[in-house]
């Protein structure tokens, strides 16, 4: 018999390939004959990216960053076995785990860390960027992520929008003369379990 144990993590207790690990012991207990392969999975959200880096021999790259309400915390990415793809999870810099509840304010919080994480993978020669974007605390549309990475959001007067999805309300304008220029030659892809288009028939 051949047993294929392809988990998700377990939320705040075990990753992905730990869960794995479990059952598989669970499995030797048995009296089955069996040959097994463990493969971790994800959805996009958190574990994507110890998930994707187990499963192709990659490392884990620690970081200092800016958290949803702009205070420095320690966050993470991965590079994978290739060696030239990175792995975020938006939930490691900008997630909704990183404040208390009554810190949650997505008026204000913002995507910035994320952005962070991205030129840091920039900064590696990384040319391929996977982006999970579950677990989020913040509802800017990204333009704090987009501002890390160079890109001027203006309001009629010409001035720099404060950060937060409260902001986009006086949005008037975009700057992107000082986008990062890496990002041309880069390819972004992102990960998520849901489709959630903003215009067309099926738009919010």
């Amino acid at each position: 018999m051949n047993i294929l144990i392809a988990p998700d993590s377990f939320k705040d207790c075990l990753t992905a390939n730990e869960v794995g690990e479990f059952i598989l012991k669970g499995l030797k207990k048995s009296e089955l004959s069996f040959s097994s392969k463990i493969l971790p999975m994800a959805d996009g959200g958190e574990g994507t990216v110890y998930s994707l880096v187990d499963a192709t021999g990659g490392n884990i790259q620690k970081c200092k960053v800016l958290d949803p309400l702009l205070r420095e915390t320690e966050a993470f990415y991965g590079i994978l076995g290739d060696g030239k793809t990175a792995v975020i999870e938006m939930a490691a810099a900008s997630g909704i785990e990183l404040l208390s509840k009554d810190e949650r304010d997505p008026w204000i919080t913002t995507t910035y860390g994320t952005g962070q994480l991205i030129k840091q993978a920039l900064d590696l020669n990384c040319r391929r960027i996977i982006i999970g974007i579950g677990g989020s605390a913040t509802n800017d549309g990204g333009t704090g992520m987009a501002k890390a990475l160079g890109i001027k959001f203006l309001n009629s007067e010409g001035k720099i929008l404060e950060t937060g999805g409260g902001a986009l309300s006086e949005l008037a304008s975009i700057d992107i003369s000082g986008l990062d220029k890496r990002l041309k030659n880069t390819e972004i892809i992102v990960a998520c379990d849901v489709s959630n288009p903003l215009i067309g028939n099926e738009g919010a």
